[in-house]
């Protein structure tokens, strides 16, 4: 029986979602019902679809106590909004549903987890919020929370452990039936710790050990973990928060990373080999993935940052969306990321260029708009000295553009979207160290109206930035300083 708080977010995101036109939120990714969004959670396939929830208020445009929303897609492109699936109306939970996660349990019910946060008044006169895992299990669209929660607190954590950032549980089934999750954690160093917990049956929980301590390396906590082999190697998702940047990795202070490495499963043992940013853009955050039923890694995140959330006004009514869903792979121990091919679908109104030779700047016909998929090739000209800078500019008018530029010297890809409209001066442009032999660039840009997301080097990195400009801006332009050869192959969708 859904409790009265539940009823009432039900209620008012059903009349509130009517106040949106369709024209005014992203085409194909999934955005917020009504209100705030941020972190995915309880990404799955479950009866034959993908399910999708994520860190939810419905109330306003700024984050609030949290709740669960809820969305289902037979392609991650296409989203029907579900009730939302959970709310703050326990005494564990009271002031908030955090991230978690879902599995499928052997009788056919769905089993989430997630963390319930409730504040508690210290003795400095402050408020801290106690984090606890609980679990509610359902049927895909309705859950009933779980009579024995919260199944892991501060009783379950190893020395040191802080009871107010313990959070973001991801779990998963075993071959041999048992189950695992995962938790993120602060440790007494002040910095964050991956804990693993097992289960003989998905409800009864107990600490194993911990998988992972960041010993002060890489930003302070650690939150939404991930966990999962792939190609043959286990790869460790997390999102740290307060990061410092080394060299052209992490530069976005509550960044994402990427360990990759060994797993022994037999004592539990992960070992590290190589670290990486996942993205390299200015929005993307507590990424999470899923096994598709033909085998993909797909992984989505949020399409935001901290530090940019007053981008939206209270006049709004959405504010929150996710990423691309990402297919995965690895090569030469680096993580891969490639939009997820059931795009392709989506494409029509082909259009190609090919050996475009220009200086200056140029506009060309039938490359413009908010919603595209277009491949980019760049090339020097032989004889011609190197050209020193290349630039792309998207969601343009005479008022406003976003730009992707490229210098071939420094190898550097920067986005920045100054002009696009922001009236807050907040992180505006993001440089990446990208391969370029000679002035060579390949890279795939995806539009959706409120979002660009670029791909460099068949996935090699990623760049991710959200920009609210008038709809109304759809021109595109090129600029390079110097003398450069271009392909273009552009769809719409």
């Amino acid at each position: 029986m859904a409790s009265q708080t539940l009823r009432e977010a039900r209620k008012y995101e059903e009349a509130s979602e009517k106040l949106i036109k369709e024209e005014n939120r992203p085409s194909f990714h999934l955005s917020t019902r009504t209100g705030w969004m941020n972190d995915p959670n309880g990404f799955s396939y479950y009866k034959g679809e993908y399910h999708l929830f994520y860190q939810y208020y419905p109330y306003d445009v700024h984050w609030g106590p949290m709740h669960w929303g809820h969305a289902t897609s037979k392609d991650l492109l296409h989203w029907t909004y579900l009730p939302a699936a959970l709310a703050p109306d326990e005494f564990y939970d009271m002031d908030g549903c955090f991230s978690g996660n879902a599995v499928e349990l052997p009788d056919g019910r769905q089993l989430l987890m997630y963390t319930g946060v409730v504040k508690e008044r210290q003795k400095n006169g402050g408020v801290s919020e106690v984090q606890t895992q609980c679990l509610a299990i359902g049927n895909g669209l309705d859950y009933e929370k779980y009579e024995k929660n919260p199944v892991l607190d501060e009783h379950d954590l190893p020395e040191g452990g802080s009871r107010f950032d313990f959070r973001d549980p991801k779990i998963w089934r075993k071959k041999d039936g048992t189950y695992c999750c995962i938790v993120g954690n602060r440790s007494s160093d002040g910095s964050g710790q991956i804990l693993m917990f097992t289960s003989p049956n998905g409800f009864e929980w107990k600490y194993k050990k911990v998988l992972c301590a960041n010993n002060n390396r890489f930003g302070l906590m650690w939150e939404c973990p991930d966990f999962f082999k792939l190609d043959g190697k286990w790869v460790l998702l997390t999102s740290p928060q307060d990061m410092m940047p080394q060299g052209f990795e992490y530069h976005n202070g509550n960044g994402t990373l990427c360990l990759i490495g060994n797993f022994d499963e037999e004592t539990d043992s992960f070992t590290e080999e190589c670290s990486q940013s996942i993205d390299y853009g200015i929005d993307f955050y507590a990424a999470q993935t899923v096994l598709s039923p033909d085998g993909r890694r797909i992984m989505i995140g949020w399409m935001q940052n901290w530090d940019t959330c007053s981008l939206r006004t209270r006049d709004q009514q959405w504010y929150g969306q996710m990423s691309l869903p990402r297919e995965l792979s690895i090569k030469n121990g680096r993580l891969y990321q490639w939009p997820i091919r059931e795009l392709e679908n989506m494409r029509s109104g082909k259009t190609v260029y090919e050996n475009v030779v220009f200086t200056d700047i140029i506009r060309l016909d039938g490359i413009k708009g908010r919603k595209i998929d277009m491949e980019i090739e760049l090339f020097p000209i032989d004889g011609e000295e190197l050209y020193r800078k290349f630039a792309i500019r998207f969601a343009q008018n005479e008022k406003y553009y976003t730009s992707l530029s490229f210098r071939p010297r420094e190898s550097i890809l920067k986005i920045d979207r100054k002009f696009s409209g922001s009236r807050r001066a907040i992180i505006h442009q993001r440089r990446n160290l990208v391969k370029s032999e000679n002035g060579r660039l390949k890279f795939r840009m995806i539009l959706d109206r409120f979002s660009v997301e670029v791909f460099v080097n068949n996935g090699e990195n990623v760049m991710t930035a959200t920009m609210y400009t008038d709809l109304a801006a759809d021109g595109i332009s090129f600029f390079v300083d110097g003398k450069i050869g271009m392909n273009i192959t552009k769809y719409e969708l």
